[in-house]
């Protein structure tokens, strides 16, 4: 039998940390974060990290457990995922997944397949003196010539994802993206609901705005400071997360701390805007504004409604 699992999704700000422990304390839920950042020790405000206060009672996972010199792959979240989602099954608990990375999401909802290819150390090191030697630019022109497809996919600057597409066409001579559709041939092991929080355009900026000014108030910048004293730079990949890179730079002295926080207002709405586009193109999701609705409470209830009627749970209610 598929496991029963609950998707909240949508792009930064939008509130799906409140509504995910909302419905979880009204079904008996638990929940799993999707957010690639959240995973990091130490970063806790420019990752909106919930507080203790915030989750009320409710047990998270896959949250504050790295070091930040430390990567996480998306074939890992995957794994770990499956085992939460098993583990809070069989503590009769419902799964609630919510986040805002859509290759975390992706790859509970699509089955992907991420065992074709195993990391090699070998060719990884060749890559990595290719880019050392010729740069960036190189390596993406070099996944062009060999898998198109997945370079379409992939922004140039991010450069572990252009790697990770080399080494799988580089070990196995089969392009990521052929690998990739072959994967999702199959069947996911989940019965999910999904939903996904949309609001206007302009309302979600401003809200973005807010969090980033909030965030600034609340001490980014000593967070940031902290990381970087200890040695955390640029190079590692929790430290290109938004709200780090531009506070980074502040500190190096490249930008006024004005232009940082104007560049990760900036940058952050054009992240939303990026995550809305990818959620758009998943199947069967249930789209909630909070605009329709009286209040909060009565979103929830709506959430909850059809939560029941799909059969989830059992004599739950507000």
């Amino acid at each position: 039998m598929k496991r029963k699992i609950l998707v909240i999704t949508g792009p930064t700000a939008s509130g799906k940390s409140a509504l995910a422990v909302s419905l979880a304390k009204l079904v008996g839920g638990e929940v799993i974060s999707a957010d690639s950042m959240q995973i990091y020790k130490e970063m806790d405000i420019g990752t909106a990290k919930p507080e203790i206060s915030e989750m009320e009672g409710i047990p998270h996972h896959i949250l504050d457990f790295l070091s930040p010199d430390k990567s996480f792959t998306v074939a890992e979240f995957q794994g770990l995922c499956a085992e939460k989602i098993e583990e809070i099954t069989r503590r009769g608990k419902l799964p609630i997944i919510v986040g805002g990375t859509g290759l975390y999401i992706n790859s509970i909802l699509k089955p992907w397949s991420f065992s074709e290819t195993p990391p090699s150390d070998e060719i990884r090191e060749k890559i990595r003196i290719i880019h050392d030697e010729k740069g960036k630019e190189h390596l993406y022109n070099m996944l062009m010539q060999c898998d198109p497809e997945s370079a379409e996919k992939i922004h140039p600057n991010n450069v572990k994802r252009v790697m990770r597409a080399l080494e799988v066409y580089m070990s196995s001579g089969i392009k990521k993206s052929t690998l990739d559709m072959i994967s999702q041939q199959g069947e996911i092991p989940y019965d999910p609901i999904v939903i996904g929080i949309k609001m206007d355009r302009g309302k979600l900026y401003e809200r973005i705005n807010r969090r980033v000014d909030m965030m600034m108030e609340c001490g980014l910048v000593e967070e940031v400071r902290n990381l970087y004293e200890k040695g955390y730079d640029l190079d590692l990949q929790s430290m290109q997360g938004l709200g780090y890179k531009e506070i980074v730079r502040y500190l190096k002295k490249e930008l006024s701390l004005d232009e940082a926080v104007e560049i990760l207002k900036r940058d952050t709405r054009r992240f939303a805007k990026r995550q809305i586009t990818w959620f758009k193109r998943l199947d069967d999701i249930k789209w909630i504004d909070p605009e329709d609705y009286a209040d909060f409470e009565s979103m929830v209830q709506e959430i909850l409604e059809l939560i029941k009627a799909e059969g989830y749970v059992d004599n739950v209610g507000i």
